[in-house]
């Protein structure tokens, strides 16, 4: 049965929005590779406060969102993972901190260089995606 998870664009409390925050994951599935910022939803949890709580504990900004950007499938049977992600875009304000148990690095990544990169789940789409929507 699939999963409900949430995923963050996260951009800096300046106003850049072509500027993202990636975390370089800790944990498997896909360890080792860059991601959004996003996790499970807890069980009685609304998506905006799962969002909310897995930014601030993966890299200690608190995450305002102000946009869903819309959901994705993460299908990866070789991983044996099955999740539906919902994906918000907004700011990050604060330190960035990152949890050594999850993330192993953060950073600040131009959405032009990250559109680049093999990111973990589909957040190489949803970025696009958040490309797309940032296109006048």
């Amino acid at each position: 049965m699939a999963k409900a998870t949430v995923a963050a664009v996260v951009t800096p409390d300046t106003g850049n929005p072509r500027t993202v925050l990636l975390t370089r994951r800790n944990v498997s599935p896909f360890l080792g590779l860059w991601c959004l910022p996003g996790g499970h939803v807890d069980d009685f949890e609304t998506v905006a406060d799962a969002v909310r709580r897995e930014v601030f504990e993966e890299t200690g900004l608190n995450f305002i969102p102000e946009e869903c950007l819309g959901w994705f499938e993460e299908i990866f049977p070789e991983h044996r993972f099955h999740a539906v992600a919902l994906v918000f875009r907004g700011p990050g304000e604060g330190t960035l901190k990152h949890q050594p148990d999850e993330v192993s690095e953060i950073a600040w990544f131009a959405l032009e260089k990250a559109l680049t990169m093999n990111l973990a789940f589909n957040h190489n789409l949803v970025l696009q995606n958040y490309a797309r929507s940032l296109a006048p």
